[in-house]
């Protein structure tokens, strides 16, 4: 199991435990939720309101936001089946989720900031800046529970909630539920009773069908 598949695996886990929830609408995503300006029905004046209020929020800054980007494609990045975390418009879901479930804003900004102080320890410059086999070398010390280093738990604790939160995002968007091919509801189509469960209760196909 490479890179890719080993994140996704331990993600769709949180994701199936966790709490979906809703995210903003970018230009080239269509995520589970919609825009504020595209009334959803059957959502309640105050729902509608919080929502718009949340997304016109700015939580991260610019850096932080760009760290996310990054962290996100590492996760899931695009290859020939589907496309990646960010052009699934996870970065936007991520910084919409944190206004919606506040609890998570201390976590995140502060694992932020312990990755590029470990960063810049380690290759003297902040996360984002470091090359893609710098950032990965980092990334396998904390993607791995099991096999972290008991100093690197903290890194280890946000790490997860950044490949969750990336999970949620990116398997409730259009370009995520494509990729596990799921197809909604769909009508069935009757083909009338198996002939094996024909003989098995003694009848004879033959004589229904010719």
């Amino acid at each position: 199991m490479n890179r890719r598949e080993s994140l996704k695996a331990l993600g769709l886990i949180a994701a199936g435990t966790g709490i979906l929830a809703g995210s903003c609408k970018t230009d080239n995503s269509k995520t589970a939720v919609a825009d504020a300006a595209d009334r959803i029905p059957g959502i309640q004046d105050f729902e509608y309101e919080r929502t718009k209020a949340l997304q016109e929020e700015k939580f991260f800054n610019e850096h932080e936001f760009a760290t996310i980007t990054v962290l996100a494609d590492i996760i899931i990045p695009k290859d020939a089946s589907s496309g990646s975390a960010t052009d699934a418009g996870v970065p936007d879901f991520i910084e919409f989720i944190v206004k919606d479930l506040p609890d998570n804003k201390i976590p995140m900004r502060g694992g932020l900031k312990w990755l590029d102080v470990h960063s810049q320890k380690r290759y003297g410059q902040a996360f984002v800046n470091c090359k893609q086999q710098e950032q990965l070398a980092i990334v396998d010390d904390i993607a791995y529970p099991e096999l972290a280093r008991p100093e690197m738990q903290q890194g280890v604790a946000f790490f997860s909630l950044m490949r969750n939160l990336t999970s949620s995002g990116f398997y409730t968007s259009e370009i995520g539920v494509k990729a596990i091919g799921f197809k909604g509801n769909t009508p069935g189509v009757w083909t009338g009773v198996p002939d094996d469960v024909l003989k098995e209760h003694g009848f004879d196909p033959s004589k229904f069908f010719g």
